[in-house]
């Protein structure tokens, strides 16, 4: 549900500015990596025992989250994801 209320936030941005234009295109992506982390993050609490390694492992997937999200929205590494 949280990934679902998380791209509330920009579509409620698309239909109140015009300073946020995302496509269908966005959309699709956003809601694919977020789904994404979230099954890897109940993958990894039902698999891993030890729970160091469960809180190393997700926050790891949050952060590999958030360096992608940043590349794809800003560029800040300058790969081809970002259009470079």
């Amino acid at each position: 549900m949280a990934p679902a209320l998380l791209l509330c936030i920009p579509l409620v941005g698309n239909v109140m500015s015009s300073e946020v234009n995302w496509s269908g295109y966005d959309f699709l992506i956003a809601a694919v990596m977020l789904w994404g982390t979230v099954g890897l993050i109940h993958l990894i609490v039902s698999r891993v025992t030890k729970p160091i390694l469960r809180i190393m492992l997700c926050c790891l997937a949050l952060v590999a989250l958030a360096l992608i999200w940043t590349e794809l929205a800003v560029g800040i590494f300058g790969t081809t994801l970002a259009g470079s």
